[in-house]
């Protein structure tokens, strides 16, 4: 049996010191789901949010096969504890499942050159119009598929206000780039950015990244960074990132059917 786990003091030890913030959130009840394969003695868990999961605890191939009814996506990336875990995904989902690494960056809350990020905002040329994502500008993010993980996986507007924060950079009204909270944990947000194809490579992903973290900055939130590629981990050193290591991920496509 898999159980959803509304009360996550059972279940912090199977996690233990991991550093990731999705991880964070969902044992926080801010956003996201735990399910373990027990409700009091749990050994196996798993926290979902997004396109995101993490499996922790002893290998369980009745949590590595379960799919919430409320996951609707057709993909997933699965992040398992150890090499153990990673057997368990790769030998159930067969060759649905493609493994890749990510880059994990260190959590540094004082690594940040506030003058340096103001100037690469300064930067901007007057044509360009940076803003804060309010109701019509998360309605326009929704509305594109390269800037909907904008505000995914806020459901609504209510939510994405109380919750989330971003910032958007648009051209006569044309939105091309932007820089928001994937997701948001106690005391931080996990950054997510994303710039128009058509428009990339022209430093916008930079700017809207130094805006968003000086925002952050000026709420006392840390802005957590997850690169999924070697062009983010340059991107995030720019900001004043730090490299910390790699770690495997399991990306699992068709994950609407099952096996």
């Amino acid at each position: 049996m898999v159980y959803e786990i509304t009360n996550s003091k059972n279940i912090l030890a199977i996690f233990g010191a991991w550093e990731e913030t999705i991880i964070w959130s969902c044992l926080q009840g801010i956003m996201g789901k735990v399910y373990a394969d027990h409700l009091s003695n749990p050994t196996a868990a798993m926290a979902v949010l997004g396109d995101f999961t993490f499996f922790a605890g002893i290998p369980n191939e009745e949590l590595v096969s379960f799919k919430p009814d409320w996951c609707q996506q057709n993909f997933m990336i699965m992040v398992p504890q150890n090499e153990e875990w990673q057997n368990a995904i790769l030998n159930f989902y067969g060759s649905k499942a493609h493994i890749v690494s990510r880059y994990a960056m260190k959590k540094e809350p004082d690594v940040f050159d506030k003058e340096r990020l103001k100037q690469a905002v300064s930067s901007l040329p007057k044509e360009y119009e940076l803003s804060m994502i309010d109701e019509p500008l998360y309605a326009l993010c929704k509305s594109e598929a390269w800037s909907a993980d904008l505000v995914s996986q806020f459901p609504n507007y209510e939510m994405y206000r109380n919750l989330g924060l971003g910032v958007v950079l648009r051209k006569d009204h044309v939105l091309l780039s932007g820089a928001s909270s994937y997701s948001r944990y106690s005391g931080g947000i996990e950054i997510e950015i994303d710039t128009n194809p058509a428009y990339r490579r022209r430093g916008f992903a930079y700017i809207c990244g130094a805006k968003l973290i000086l925002e952050c900055l000026k709420r006392n939130l840390y802005p957590s960074w997850d690169a999924q590629n070697k062009f983010s981990v340059r991107l995030a050193e720019k900001l004043g990132y730090h490299y910390s290591h790699t770690y495997t991920a399991i990306e699992i496509w068709d994950y609407s059917f099952s096996t």
